[in-house]
């Protein structure tokens, strides 16, 4: 057996046992309830004056008295007098001052400085506990984002308050019908019907809507730097991201779009558009790469292959739950408008030459050449024809190396580009080419991904949020140049694809 076959052997019966120990008992220390409110309510992302309460805000649509006792019985008056609990503005521009979101239930947060609900996170969370037994958490997980929606208005990137003009991928379908299918609970599906189709409707109209093409793309609501990376994303010599922003574009120039619309060289400062580009960069849950351009700031100019993939998704999912319910005339209106939108991404996103899914430019009308690991998502969806799969399957080298999947293939000193690699979109990748047939080559990227992490989790005792998948290392944080350098301890998602590959690889 050469060096590099040992590398990534099948893990022995030793090494999977202690790996799914931890992760059982980790579940638990992700874990948030009423019980933890005081340390929910803290947040080591924004600034914050000692002995001042931390805020935590309800939902104008609660019943706010009998939540308000809720917490209190919880509470001990010392953390009480730690907390101040407030009823949430009708508009978010009345806020002044950042708080916690109130939800109602248990949720699991991925860990280190990620201690909220984060959106896509849960699906991936969501697959773990579900793999692992933890069927009341697994539920109140799911409840907790249909909450969201109906007393937030959509699916937050995260339950604090600078979070709310911004969504996530939008994967509640998958969630939904992943725990439909544990429960069999008809009543709650039904229930959950109107709600899916709220945060649907979220991505499908102006501004996410460009008509042009029918497609969608990101943009967050809210103006100005976002809150969290003022204070918390700075470098040794105390420089924001956004200082070392506004250092490249005067050291580089730019080809990849007009800096002028997001830079101003004379007065050193970044525009009201670049922080526009910026949040909505972060809506996409890619933060950071330069899949558009530097910094991802010219994202609102294209319609990305992930988020309409999913919307895709969400029209097949939306179809099968009405046929579950009966609804066989709703059932076909969300069968055709998923045949619909494949149309669209095949012409728009699909590029014959390459054969690769890429980005399009909505401005140019062209396909940015920024190979990123969203091309798997047709095949994780399924919308990509057999031959469409068999042209992505020929470029696999193109984003394989020796831990699994690149988050793209472009060296650029952000966590999303080479030579790092992500847990969920190795699990994309994965499920991608197992479901066009593709079993030696998904299993190899599985097994890949798998030995990394539990050679390193031999090494240092945790899982953590993302590697170096070209050294099989998660030692990351010196060629980290822009946003946070840190690799967070926990780690939610990367906790539920290593249940999901261990148990792919017993099969």
């Amino acid at each position: 057996m050469t060096q590099t076959q040992a590398a990534i052997a099948h893990p022995t019966a030793e090494q999977a046992q202690a790996v799914r120990r931890y992760i059982k008992r980790t579940w638990k220390t992700l874990t948030r309830s009423h019980d933890h409110m005081l340390a929910l309510a803290k947040d080591d992302k924004l600034a914050h004056q000692p002995g001042e309460p931390w805020i935590m805000y309800i939902s104008p649509l609660e019943n706010c008295p009998k939540v308000q006792s809720i917490l209190e019985r919880s509470l001990s008056p010392d953390e009480l007098k730690q907390i101040s609990i407030r009823t949430l503005p009708a508009e978010a521009e009345a806020i002044r001052k950042h708080g916690l979101l109130y939800l109602p239930d248990n949720y699991v947060v991925p860990g280190g400085r990620f201690n909220e609900m984060y959106g896509w996170d849960s699906y991936f969370i969501l697959l773990g506990l579900l793999r692992d037994g933890e069927w009341e958490l697994a539920q109140s997980q799911v409840d907790q984002l249909l909450y969201q929606v109906q007393h937030y208005g959509t699916i937050l990137n995260s339950n604090r308050t600078y979070m709310l003009s911004r969504s996530q991928p939008p994967v509640l379908s998958l969630m939904v019908l992943a725990m439909y299918r544990h429960t069999q609970d008809v009543e709650w599906l039904k229930a959950a019907v109107p709600l899916v189709e709220q945060f649907y409707y979220f991505w499908v109209v102006p501004p996410h809507l460009n008509p042009g093409t029918g497609l969608s793309r990101y943009y967050a609501f809210g103006e100005g730097p976002a809150p969290e990376v003022v204070f918390s994303e700075k470098d040794e010599e105390g420089r924001t991201h956004y200082d070392r922003v506004k250092e490249y574009y005067r050291t580089f120039e730019v080809e990849d779009y007009d800096v002028s619309l997001y830079y101003d060289r004379d007065t050193n400062q970044l525009s009201s558009l670049f922080y526009k580009g910026d949040r909505s960069m972060r809506e996409s849950g890619f933060d950071i790469t330069n899949r558009f351009g530097p910094f991802s700031i010219d994202i609102l100019h294209y319609a990305p292959v992930c988020l309409n993939s999913l919307l895709y998704q969400m029209e097949q999912d939306l179809a099968e739950i009405h046929a579950t319910l009966g609804n066989l005339e709703l059932k076909q209106q969300w069968c055709d408008r998923a045949s619909i939108r494949q149309q669209r991404i095949n012409k728009f996103l699909w590029d014959e030459e390459s054969g690769l899914y890429l980005d399009y430019n909505l401005q140019t009308a062209t396909r940015r050449r920024y190979e990123f690991a969203t091309l798997f998502y047709p095949l994780w969806v399924g919308l990509a024809s057999d031959e469409q799969a068999r042209r992505l399957v020929e470029n696999l080298d193109i984003l394989e190396a020796p831990g699994g999947i690149l988050g793209s293939a472009y060296v650029t000193g952000n966590q999303w580009d080479a030579p790092f690699g992500w847990a969920p979109l190795n699990y994309i990748a994965v499920q991608g080419l197992y479901r066009y047939g593709y079993r030696t080559e998904g299993d190899r990227i599985a097994q890949k991904f798998l030995s990394m992490a539990i050679a390193e989790f031999e090494r240092t005792g945790t899982l953590v949020e993302k590697y170096d998948v070209m050294r099989r290392s998660s030692q990351v944080s010196d060629e980290i140049k822009f946003g946070y350098s840190s690799n967070e301890v926990g780690f939610g998602w990367t906790n539920a694809i290593i249940l999901e590959f261990l148990n792919a690889m017993d099969e």
